[in-house]
């Protein structure tokens, strides 16, 4: 099978579903008692919203559907297709934060809360397939032990395998494997989440505009006035609050309204190879390196992966040695990989927050999220959702609806750790809101039968 290198990289900011351009309406539309319509202005049409969203990837998606259920006027505007960031370009582990628990203890109680909470809610959104944490010759005991350890301290469910055990769990797997731990990991389809999310988010009343990149925001007297978005939507946004949640392109944004947040990407490389019947995610039992996870996919498998710093998230080196290093590494795991045919290979940038950090690999960096009310930063009316994890997008997005409903004076709790997502027991439904909204990525593209085809 020939290799298909996917290489295009996206940010944040927006796209239409329906056919038409943005258009006045004939009377004032309300939500939550906030008044939503649309005027000229200057001769350019202008279009109100009480909350605009930039960025539609499981994040952003994740916050116009609790916002939107809480009853308040959403729009959410991305610019190349949702989950086009690094949502779609990630290796898909739904974590249980046994991978951080030694070291971020946050951001591992986090990664639990919400596998559980996925599970009950996200259907075919994901897969639960469990994970192998394998310890190798060379890899330290310790670190083995500790890990265990802070994973029962934390409540995340482990259980010892025996070498015999864990080769007799996975078949493939390394006899140089010394010991393994189940926990509880998975498999996400982050495209069908997205765009599950934004179609829930549309059903109660959100906006969702999938191709309309964010061109400016203009900020008047320490306010947000006005977003101009471009692509098919091409007008001028007039919000009461403004979220940006663009992920590793959070800065450039916040940037546009004179705002600084200081982030600091790393690219990682994934290589999706042809291998069939792998159970459990396998994960190397050591301090995070290159080529230490394994993601099982139907009749392939998904390695990864790489952290090099860039500078910019729209263009970066996409180096050969870290696929050969990542293809490497991960033949230590499960030794078939090391010759088994590539089906894909793509890139993605994590979006991870560092004020203060500028060396190393940023593997150290928390995968904690953090919410900024740049009211602090003299804009009154924008906030910043940073750092994070795929598998807590839906806890990201709480706590800044949390914070947006506070400040518009609406009290209504969020509910969307106990409400399913639309589609979500229909694999066919999800895959037609992925098409809808052009939200089809590399991450998934062997799972999703979407009508449209792989960004490339």
């Amino acid at each position: 099978m020939r290799p298909v290198e996917i290489t295009v990289e996206v940010y944040s900011s927006a796209s239409k579903t329906q056919p038409c351009p943005l258009t006045a309406t004939s009377a004032p539309r309300v939500t939550a008692g906030l008044p939503d319509f649309s005027f000229h202005e200057a001769g350019i049409m202008t279009y109100t919203t009480t909350v605009l969203v930039i960025g539609g990837g499981a994040t952003g998606t994740g916050i116009a559907r609790d916002l939107a259920l809480r009853g308040i006027d959403v729009t959410l505007a991305e610019r190349n297709g949702l989950s086009s960031g690094a949502t779609s370009r990630s290796h898909g582990l739904l974590h249980s934060g046994a991978r951080y628990a030694e070291a971020d203890r946050i951001g591992a109680e986090e990664c639990i809360a919400e596998n559980q909470v996925l599970r009950s809610i996200a259907g075919h959104c994901i897969r639960d397939t469990g994970g192998l944490f394998v310890q190798l010759p060379g890899d330290d005991a310790d670190y083995f032990d500790e890990k265990r350890a802070a994973c029962a301290e934390i409540g995340i469910e482990t259980r010892l395998l025996t070498a015999a055990e864990a080769q007799d769990q996975v078949p493939g797997l390394s006899d140089r494997v010394e010991r393994a731990m189940w926990v509880p990991d998975g498999v996400v389809y982050p495209s069908r989440l997205s765009a599950a999310n934004a179609a829930d988010a549309e059903a109660h009343g959100g906006t969702i505009y999938p191709h309309a990149p964010l061109e400016d925001l203009v900020v008047e007297n320490g306010r947000v006035v006005k977003a101009i978005l471009g692509g098919e939507v091409n007008d001028t946004v007039v919000p009461r609050i403004v979220v940006n949640a663009t992920g590793a392109w959070a800065e450039t944004v916040a940037a546009m309204a004179g705002v600084k947040v200081e982030m600091a990407p790393s690219r990682g490389v994934m290589i999706s190879v042809e291998y069939d019947g792998l159970g459990p995610a396998l994960n190397r039992c050591r301090d995070p390196e290159d080529g230490d996870i394994v993601v099982p996919h139907a009749g392939e498998v998904v390695l990864g992966t790489t952290s090099v710093p860039v500078t910019d998230p729209d263009n970066y080196e996409k180096a050969d040695w870290e696929i050969e290093k990542s293809i490497r590494e991960c033949a230590q795991m499960l030794p078939a990989v090391a010759d088994a045919p590539v089906v894909r290979t793509w890139w993605g940038v994590r979006p991870l927050y560092a004020p203060d950090e500028a060396k190393g690999d940023r593997r150290g960096i928390s995968r904690g999220f953090f919410v900024l009310n740049h009211a602090n930063d003299g804009v009154d009316n924008f906030f910043s959702i940073v750092g994070g994890k795929l598998t807590t997008y839906r806890q990201m997005a709480e706590a800044v609806a949390d914070q947006v409903s506070a400040q518009l004076g609406i009290d209504a709790a969020c509910t969307t750790a106990t409400r399913p997502l639309p589609g979500a027991d229909d694999p066919d439904q999800l895959d037609a809101f992925v098409a809808r909204y052009d939200a089809q990525g590399p991450t998934d593209a062997d799972v999703v039968r979407a009508s449209t085809p792989v960004k490339a």
